[in-house]
């Protein structure tokens, strides 16, 4: 089996690297800066237990690989370019090799499948940051992540267990499942926040807006009969294989969001993750004020150019009558 790994920036870097590094056959696809320094000098992995360099094939589109069937690919782009993504997968002559979709959210898989015939998803919990060019950092340890795999919208296969097999070899704890989008609506729930770290930062003063953020959350979800999988902190897996831990030299950033806009990127996530939540009390008649308002808020950092953590947690909470 050779991997695709499709947007190697935080994510996508961590796995690539980390596959590379245990002997498996990986090919990026990344852009800008970030494909120039892998070409020119690999691909840094930082993190708490190493520092080291993994070197692999990298393009700049699908189209420039030889696709092969035995290849599989792994789409780790945000959701927003995800379309982009998989008509450049489709260009390319991708057809019935496996597709994994890596990503936040419970759309990606959705719009996967409408192209695709072998479509599958993976829950990640993967504490990694991508900043500098040619550079990743993850602060899980003993394991980079936790990933959750299964075929869409449910079971598993071969191709799952093969998945499972060489991402465990990487560094990266695999699990099999049959109902791996209950894992991804569980992780949905946590990425909920991501807008407000990117706004406002972490903390505890922010912790009623994101209990407001959740219980909308799970409040449509019961409406719509979905049962999530808690992936969070009482998730007994943490413990053994992925405590955070500080990586040497380096300062996290935070969540996927925050990184978008330290790095001027132009888009963020919020649609597709506080989206799913608006759009599925909308279709419930679940009202969620909360995560319209976060919504509105993903828009404005955009359009205002606001740097991350520039807004005021008093201010918010007056907005939110918290």
């Amino acid at each position: 089996m050779r991997i695709i790994v499709h947007g190697v920036g935080a994510v996508g870097g961590t796995i690539a690297a980390g596959l590379a590094l245990s002997g498996q056959e990986v090919v990026g696809i990344a852009r800008g800066r970030q494909l120039e320094a892998i070409r020119a000098n690999g691909l840094r992995l930082r993190s708490p237990d190493e520092d080291v360099v993994a070197r692999f094939d990298c393009v700049g589109d699908p189209s420039e690989i030889d696709l092969r069937p035995d290849d599989a690919v792994i789409l780790t782009t945000k959701t927003q370019d995800t379309a982009g993504a998989l008509a450049q997968l489709r260009a390319a002559g991708l057809t019935d090799q496996p597709l994994f979709c890596a990503q936040n959210g419970v759309e990606n898989e959705r719009l996967a499948l409408r192209l695709f015939p072998n479509v599958h998803g993976i829950t990640v919990m993967l504490p990694a940051d991508y900043i500098t060019p040619g550079e990743v950092s993850c602060f899980g340890t003993p394991r980079h992540g936790i990933f959750d795999i299964g075929r869409f919208p449910g079971g598993h296969d071969a191709d799952d267990e093969a998945m499972a097999e060489a991402l465990t070899a990487s560094g990266i704890g695999g699990f099999v499942r049959d109902d791996v989008m209950r894992y991804k609506y569980g992780k949905l729930i946590l990425n909920l926040g991501n807008v407000i770290d990117a706004a406002l930062g972490s903390g505890e003063e922010t912790n009623p807006i994101l209990d407001m953020l959740r219980a909308e959350g799970a409040a449509v979800f019961e409406a719509a009969g979905i049962d999530p999988v808690d992936v969070g902190a009482a998730d007994p897996r943490r413990d053994e294989l992925m405590q955070l831990r500080d990586v040497e030299g380096v300062e996290r950033t935070g969540s996927s969001s925050r990184q978008s806009l330290a790095r001027g990127a132009g888009s963020i996530e919020t649609d597709y993750l506080n989206g799913e939540v608006v759009l599925l009390g909308r279709m419930h008649g679940v009202p969620t004020p909360g995560n319209d308002w976060a919504l509105a808020l993903g828009r404005r950092l955009l359009r205002e150019g606001i740097a991350p953590g520039a807004l005021d947690v008093d201010a918010v909470k007056a907005e939110l009558g918290l």
